[in-house]
């Protein structure tokens, strides 16, 4: 099954020095590469900052867009990876290796099937 395993952090917190953002990036790149060598990986990027992000809604037939994100939270979607594991609780075990799972949080979501 698929899982999506949703990366928030907070964008406001103060940003680590430089040479501890280049360990939380070997980190991320470290469990990127082990996944993928595991056949856990199906795709995976960080986003942009929530700033960037435009907000689209239809409503009487009319498309509205909004700056920035739909819902004003303390943590910001930042990333996010799509696997494949056999249950939630590999899905819960994979999440929890995320380096930003100890700072932000991840959220694990099933992927709903839809057969074509």
């Amino acid at each position: 099954m698929q899982y999506m395993l949703l990366i928030y952090v907070d964008e406001k917190a103060p940003q680590p020095a430089a040479a501890a953002m280049g360990q939380i990036m070997q980190e991320y790149m470290a469990f990127t590469q082990d996944i993928v060598k595991a056949g856990k990986f199906k795709a995976g990027d960080r986003l942009e900052p929530s700033a960037t992000a435009t907000t689209v809604r239809v409503r009487d037939n009319r498309t509205l867009t909004t700056d920035g994100p739909f819902a004003e939270t303390k943590e910001q979607l930042g990333g996010y990876y799509l696997i494949e594991a056999a249950d939630l609780e590999e899905a819960i075990a994979i999440a929890a290796r995320i380096p930003g799972a100890r700072h932000g949080s991840v959220e694990v979501r099933p992927v709903a099937r839809i057969d074509r």
